[in-house]
């Protein structure tokens, strides 16, 4: 049996990292600029679900020892261009809570199991804990403010967050000053660093063993998002923009400061892309995604640009209601990665030579397809894109079931590491 490309790149990411390292970070680079890369790069993330693949989940949350074991079989196995891997929850409030201490506030943007166990918060459950040992964790989020108190957060956000929001939404937090409070924090300040600390060591292993450029990522938010996720329940503000209009767009203006400060903090460290997961853009009509949503997040982002920081924003769900307003940020602001929308192929088209675009693998083909029906579908898109001039191919979802067959997940690399020269 002859060898597929993809066999050739786990042996070759093995014997010439460093080729293959400077290789993978060239045709990210292209990508992001807009240009034809040598050839299409493949991505993979996951917060830490597909690691059960090797790991029960009640032990992949809480060891970062472990993650680094899965990190490494991940890339051996499948060897992608481009990969995050955190294996933590939503924790972006904690940053913002932190904004004005640039050296914390990165540190504890996710949060971790141990994370979990020291402050107790509700936003979160974990296998183990408050789950089952075979589940991954979940975030369900709260709502811990009422619309009355929208005019405190607009006056002050940090300090709102931590006097009123943390103490409601974190048992172990919740009698500020205590001995208690005190001694959570400082631990839990301790425990992002180490997590973060983790990381830079599972990026150098990653990239001295199979090649794998590290992904130079800062973090920032939607302000709607933001109190949408971590304040009022998704719910709580859908209701809000209809009968408190004028203090949640207040509220979130209010919010692009010490957002941007999150984002700004890792740039003396080297960082250049500022991830930014949307959630409640698809429940959104048009109309009040570009009242509500649109003016606070794109003011993140052009203030992040501002600074030289381009932003990796996650459109989660069908985002082609929507796909226009991107126009309106400068050509070459960042990448934009759609999890769902229902032509990938005409939502590439109108970004082109304007926006990098990321996507465009299902992920139920990945689940429940064939290697050659992966092939096949990876071909045609390729074609149907070509030159491929600014383009990241993805699963749609940035995180995938441990059950998708290893096949599979080989042949969309193959397929991209093979169908090159006659797309263009």
């Amino acid at each position: 049996m002859s060898r597929e490309p993809v066999d050739e790149l786990i042996e070759r990411q093995r014997k010439e990292p460093e080729a293959v390292y400077k290789e993978r970070a060239e045709i990210f680079e292209d990508a992001v600029n807009l240009k034809t890369p040598a050839r299409t790069p493949v991505a993979l993330f996951t917060c830490g679900h597909f690691f059960s693949k090797w790991f029960k989940p009640s032990v992949i949350y809480f060891d970062y020892g472990k993650i680094k074991d899965a990190s490494l079989k991940l890339i051996e196995s499948f060897p992608v261009d481009f990969s995050v891997m955190a294996p933590a929850a939503e924790g972006f409030i904690f940053s913002v809570a932190f904004a004005d201490a640039p050296e914390i506030a990165p540190t504890i943007r996710f949060l971790t199991g141990p994370m979990h166990d020291i402050v107790k918060d509700k936003y979160t459950r974990w296998p183990g804990r408050e789950l089952p040992e075979h589940l991954p964790f979940q975030f369900i989020g709260g709502e811990y403010v009422e619309p009355e108190e929208y005019r405190q957060l607009i006056e002050g956000p940090i300090d709102f967050v931590n006097s009123v929001v943390l103490p409601r939404a974190c048992e172990n937090l919740s009698k500020p000053g205590s001995a208690l409070y005190v001694k959570s924090i400082a631990r839990f300040a301790f425990e992002g660093s180490k997590f973060t600390s983790s990381l830079v060591d599972i990026n150098a292993a990653l990239a001295k063993n199979y090649g794998l450029p590290p992904f130079p990522a800062t973090f920032a938010y939607a302000p709607l998002d933001f109190i949408g996720d971590f304040l009022r329940h998704p719910t709580g503000v859908m209701l809000d923009i209809r009968r408190h209009p004028d203090l949640v767009k207040q509220a979130a203006e209010a919010l692009v400061e010490p957002i941007v400060k999150v984002g700004l903090a890792l740039k003396p460290l080297g960082a250049k892309y500022a991830f930014i997961p949307l959630h409640l853009n698809e429940m959104l009509p048009p109309k009040l995604y570009n009242e509500f949503y649109w003016p606070a997040l794109k003011e993140v982002i052009l203030e992040l640009y501002k600074s030289d920081i381009k932003s990796f924003v996650f459109f989660e769900g069908d985002h082609m209601p929507h796909v226009d307003t991107i126009l309106e940020l400068p050509k070459g602001w960042g990448i934009a990665y759609f999890e769902r929308p229902k032509d990938f192929i005409k939502v590439y088209e109108k970004l082109r030579g304007h926006s990098c675009v990321m996507g465009g693998i299902p992920v139920s083909l990945l689940h429940s397809g064939t290697p050659k029906k992966i092939d096949e579908y990876v071909k045609k898109l390729l074609k149907a894109t070509a030159p491929n001039e600014g383009l990241i191919l993805a699963p749609g979802v940035a995180e995938i079931t441990p059950e998708t067959p290893d096949a599979n997940l080989k042949a969309l690399i193959n397929a991209a590491l093979k169908y090159i020269g006659e797309n263009r």
